[in-house]
């Protein structure tokens, strides 16, 4: 085993963990051989926060009912949010939407290609552009989500997880065990990230499966803590306003019409925190309040369009 101060080379942890992906690689509908580069880009915003088991039947249902930017552009929004359904952070779906009509008026319907490109488009950033020129165009790229972060912390860097924000210099460490090639720089992104998903867990890692326990500085130090633990906030889900949110959002969705203000507000106990979270929904583009007839009526609630 290593000592632990002597990260592994860029060829010595890339090669066992690329023949480690061609046999353990999960088949992924963004990733067969039909996918289009649009599909990829959908993925990847449906796979924010949200793990897979729950986004391959949603990704399915989404590309047979709007395959390209064309057909997601033309569709209601209100048709969108409750497609959209239960994968949470329902912004997400609309920056999405908004992405395909920039894609139709600015690129005629064909996802860009160059970085630049990419990120102008709305809701992408680093991550997502780097993503989409991995797996879609197959082009080099430093791709650095948090499943990568976390293995090239534990192997390169000896730490039990990666800092809370990424840093420049954790991308140009990144970088350095990129390939040179765009082939292999795309296949050791989505090798490496495997990886973290399915060995190099945050939580509970399968040390013993790892094809390069034997070049990881964390392992040979003894599995140390998270140094950066106290810079850590977590967040409980019962009683926030996200779970409020949710359940507004969950009872517009299966509604066939606007909902009166009080099936609103019953949806949770506090009637402020109720009040403050459509607000927020409505400020969001999420929501539509549609006023009352009259002055004296309440009004109603809809998804927008």
């Amino acid at each position: 085993m290593l000592l632990p101060d002597a990260p592994p080379a860029p060829h010595d942890l890339r090669a066992p963990v690329l023949a480690w992906f061609s046999e353990h690689a999960r088949d992924l509908p963004w990733r067969a051989a039909d996918r289009t580069p649009w599909g990829v880009l959908v993925s990847e915003v449906m796979l924010q926060q949200t793990p897979v088991v729950r986004v391959e039947p949603a990704w399915r249902a989404w590309m047979q009912r709007w395959p390209g930017p064309v057909d997601l552009a033309e569709a209601s929004t209100a048709d969108v949010l409750r497609a959209w359904d239960r994968l949470g952070y329902p912004r997400r779906a609309l920056r999405l939407q908004e992405c395909a009509r920039t894609v139709v008026e600015r690129h005629g319907g064909v996802l860009p290609s160059t970085e630049a490109e990419l990120l102008a488009l709305p809701g992408v950033g680093a991550y997502t552009a780097a993503a989409v020129l991995a797996f879609a165009y197959g082009r080099r790229s430093v791709v650095l989500d948090t499943n990568v972060r976390r293995v090239l912390a534990r192997t390169v860097a000896g730490e039990a997880l990666p800092a809370p924000t990424q840093t420049a210099a954790e991308t140009r460490l990144a970088a350095g065990y990129v390939p040179d090639d765009d082939a292999t720089a795309a296949r050791w992104a989505a090798a490496s990230m495997e990886l973290g998903a399915l060995v190099c867990t945050a939580r509970a890692p399968r040390c013993d499966a790892c094809p390069v326990q034997d070049r990881c500085r964390w392992l040979a130090a003894g599995r140390p803590g998270d140094v950066h633990a106290h810079r850590r906030r977590t967040q409980a889900w019962a009683g926030t306003d996200r779970q409020v949110r949710g359940r507004v959002m969950a009872l517009l969705r299966e509604a066939l019409g606007p909902v009166p203000a009080a099936a609103v507000d019953a949806v949770w106990q506090d009637a402020g925190q109720v009040a403050r979270c459509v607000d927020g929904l409505v400020a969001d583009g999420l929501v539509e309040r549609v006023p009352a007839a009259s002055v004296d009526d309440p009004p109603t609630y809809r998804l927008p369009g």
